[in-house]
């Protein structure tokens, strides 16, 4: 008896679960649906009513209702001389309008050695465009279009910081007019690039794919805070023009407007001179050293700048007393973290310009050095400085100065004015005195078009270096208004 008493509560709640099994998950699923379809109504109110979402993407339109009219797709065109012979190119890439004047800014890598420029509006319309000037040390190029009917893009005065929300425009992969968005995720990037001599990069994880190259990148008021040129694939040294992997590098306003301006009122653009060479403090330890303040600096500095290693006779960092081994921490204010950074920061100063240095000295007697600031007067990096080869090449078969093309030196001479490279000063008795006389405008060199004589040297040391050529090949306007193509032997 007491056994059934103690099992009657047991078959109760056997009998109590056997009815949830069949009763209890049709239950549950209909509160759980009840619940999910609580929050979608709730979810749903809430969007409708005006959400931040909402707000961002109202935003995000703005930004590309302000933006586009100004973006531009540039389609250029030529032939490429090789061994072979040459052979017709056809490139694309974007653009954006600079002024009410017509001006236009791309990259020079996006025109070089076009003989033919195109850009489509926004509206489909196309318009012939001309190379008014580039500067190929940090790949920026400004051509000249028809101004009617152009809306410039509103440009913002100071370069973005780290964090801030960007908004990229271009044609990637031809697919033209597009934007994607993201944020700076550094500043002050130098990537190594050959072809870009002066490199202060905003980085980004904004879209930027092949096409982008020359295209704006704004902030959140639709106003232009850099211009995007290359990115990081992953291959190789890491940045070309591949495809993206979350590394996006973008030109930064303050540069753009200082080297922009110059191209459009004289057709090259002056760089400030400091007068050293320069070396990664980190370097130090990999290479072998034998003067005697490089070797405490490597022993002894510890922290980021940029370590001296020669200094040039009268140079403005001479005057100021900068030594071999001294330790550049702090120029113009701005902490120095590579050589590119700070080559950059020189380049972008213009001459008479008084700039704070901050550096530190290596001791041989002890450990510690010595922190010091001096004020150093920068003066005006000459073109042929770097390029001192090409310069006794041409002092060798009789050519003594040339020097960018200006109206007063057109009108000296009696020739009408273009933009180029003057011959001022030849030998009399040279073998070129009689096809490259003072007066003798030289427009193109390897068939390629120059502005001054910053482009001149520059295209030339490229060419010798991505190929062994025998000659120098520079294209001379006539007086019929041809060119004519002269070869010069190197030696």
């Amino acid at each position: 008896m007491r056994r059934i008493e103690f099992l009657g509560p047991s078959l109760v709640v056997l009998a109590a679960a056997g009815v949830l099994l069949f009763v209890g998950p049709t239950a549950v699923r209909q509160v759980s649906q009840g619940m999910v379809a609580s929050q979608m109504s709730s979810a749903e109110a809430r969007l409708h009513s005006g959400s931040i979402l909402d707000q961002m993407s109202q935003a995000s339109r703005d930004v590309a209702v302000l933006v586009e009219p100004s973006v531009v797709h540039v389609s250029s065109s030529g032939i490429m001389s090789g061994r072979g012979g040459g052979r017709t190119f056809n490139n694309s890439g974007s653009g954006w309008v600079y002024d009410a004047a017509g001006h236009i800014v791309t990259n020079a890598h996006v025109v070089e050695g076009a003989t033919r420029l195109e850009v489509q509006l926004f509206d489909g319309e196309r318009r012939e465009a001309k190379l008014l000037g580039a500067d190929l040390r940090t790949d920026i190029a400004v051509l000249q279009v028809d101004a009617q009917g152009l809306v410039p893009a509103q440009r913002e005065a100071q370069d973005p910081q780290q964090g801030d929300m960007v908004f990229a425009f271009g044609s990637p992969f031809d697919f033209r007019f597009s934007m994607s968005n993201g944020i700076v995720s550094g500043v002050g990037r130098a990537a190594g690039i050959s072809e870009i001599e002066y490199e202060n990069f905003i980085q980004t994880d904004a879209a930027i794919n092949p096409g982008n190259s020359g295209g704006p990148l704004t902030n959140t008021k639709g106003h232009v805070v850099g211009m995007s040129t290359a990115i990081a694939t992953g291959r190789g040294n890491g940045v070309s023009q591949g495809q993206f992997s979350g590394i996006g590098l973008a030109i930064p306003i303050s540069m753009i407007d200082n080297v922009v301006d110059q191209l459009i009122d004289h057709g090259e653009v002056i760089k400030g001179y400091l007068g050293i060479s320069m070396r990664n403090t980190e370097e130090l330890g990999r290479i072998p050293i034998r003067d005697p303040m490089l070797q405490a600096t490597a022993k002894n500095f510890q922290g980021d700048g940029v370590v001296v290693e020669y200094v040039s006779p009268q140079s403005p960092a001479e005057l100021v007393g900068l030594r071999i081994g001294d330790v550049i921490t702090q120029f113009a204010g701005q902490r120095i973290e590579s050589v590119a950074q700070l080559k950059t920061l020189i380049a972008s100063r213009q001459p008479n310009e008084s700039v704070s240095v901050d550096a530190w000295r290596p001791s041989v007697e002890n450990k510690s050095g010595q922190a010091f600031s001096v004020q150093v007067v920068i003066e005006q990096l000459k073109p042929e400085t770097n390029s001192q080869f090409i310069v006794n090449v041409l002092r060798s078969i009789g050519v003594k100065k040339l020097a960018t093309s200006t109206e007063a030196m057109a009108q000296q001479f009696q020739v009408p004015f273009e933009r180029g490279v003057m011959v001022e000063e030849i030998v009399a008795s040279s073998s070129v005195a009689a096809i490259l006389p003072p007066g003798t405008l030289i427009v193109e060199v390897f068939g390629q078009k120059i502005a001054g004589l910053d482009d001149f040297y520059t295209r030339i040391n490229r060419k010798l270096r991505s190929q062994n050529s025998a000659e120098l090949m520079l294209g001379v306007r006539q007086q019929n208004g041809e060119v004519a193509q002269l070869r010069i032997p190197l030696p």
